[in-house]
């Protein structure tokens, strides 16, 4: 389940930032690079679902930790593209320059695939552990994290949009739910049920694919509508950007599931 999650952010930094790059003419060679570490993540993802060993592969291990060292190459990249814009940190710039805290969700996908092939070995009555810390509230904490952040990134983006549409509140009040509940998990990581957090994470998971209908709605909207494609993909509502929501809650039901077999180990 959590290759499945890096999988699942890895292609929507792909499509993602295919796209935004392309409105930048890829002036920059190093604009290809995140292609190219999130196209070896997913394959590593893949490769790590299909598999039933019981041990990590050093192959997946560094494709993993490319896309995490890429992510942070990255948000350093887009951080100095927007200081050295007249203004610098100013709502204007973060509005409309290189979105700051894009890149890091490849580095969630590299961190989420480097968890788990650490839990890869999970031997019944074991608490697995990450870094030497227990897998489960490690992993709870980096989902809530993750939403959080993705969180921020839809808020700024919604707002530049005015929240025009009142669809727009939707990815910006329903997530952090998810995430504060995922994160009392982490907290207290106790070995019991949590339909209230399995609850939201589900509702943030179809949040992540009904955006992907309500971005490909507003691309329509645009000036020409999909004859226009080329054009409107790049100047309309990111598409690819939705599903990161449904990959980390698909990472937080991982996380509960470990709590609910090894919480309090």
């Amino acid at each position: 389940m959590v290759h499945g999650a890096a999988a699942m952010l890895a292609m929507s930094v792909l499509a993602d930032s295919g796209i935004e790059h392309s409105r930048g003419q890829y002036h920059n060679p190093a604009m290809f690079t995140p292609l190219v570490s999130s196209t070896l993540s997913i394959l590593a993802s893949l490769d790590g679902a299909a598999r039933s060993e019981t041990s990590a592969h050093p192959l997946r291990l560094a494709s993993y930790g490319i896309a995490m060292v890429v992510g942070l190459v990255g948000t350093a990249f887009h951080v100095h593209n927007i200081t050295k814009k007249p203004g610098g940190f100013s709502w204007e710039n973060l509005f409309y320059q290189a979105p700051i805290g894009a890149p890091a969700a490849l580095s969630l996908s590299g961190l989420l695939g480097l968890a788990a092939e650490g839990i890869r070995d999970e031997k019944p009555g074991e608490s697995p552990k990450l870094l030497g810390l227990p897998a489960a509230p490690a992993l709870a904490g980096l989902t809530a994290l993750g939403l959080l952040g993705t969180t921020a990134e839809v808020s700024l983006l919604h707002f530049r949009g005015n929240f025009q549409n009142p669809l727009m509140y939707l990815p910006v009040a329903l997530p952090p739910i998810a995430a504060a509940l995922t994160a009392e998990a982490a907290l207290r990581p106790h070995k019991r049920p949590r339909p209230q957090a399995k609850l939201w994470l589900g509702i943030t998971a179809a949040l992540g694919v009904a955006g992907v209908a309500a971005h490909a709605y507003g691309t329509h909207r645009y000036s020409g509508g999909w004859k226009n494609w080329r054009q409107n993909l790049v100047d309309g509502p990111p598409i690819p950007a939705p599903p990161a929501f449904s990959g980390l809650a698909l990472a937080g039901f991982a996380a509960l599931a470990l709590l609910e077999r090894h919480g309090d180990d």
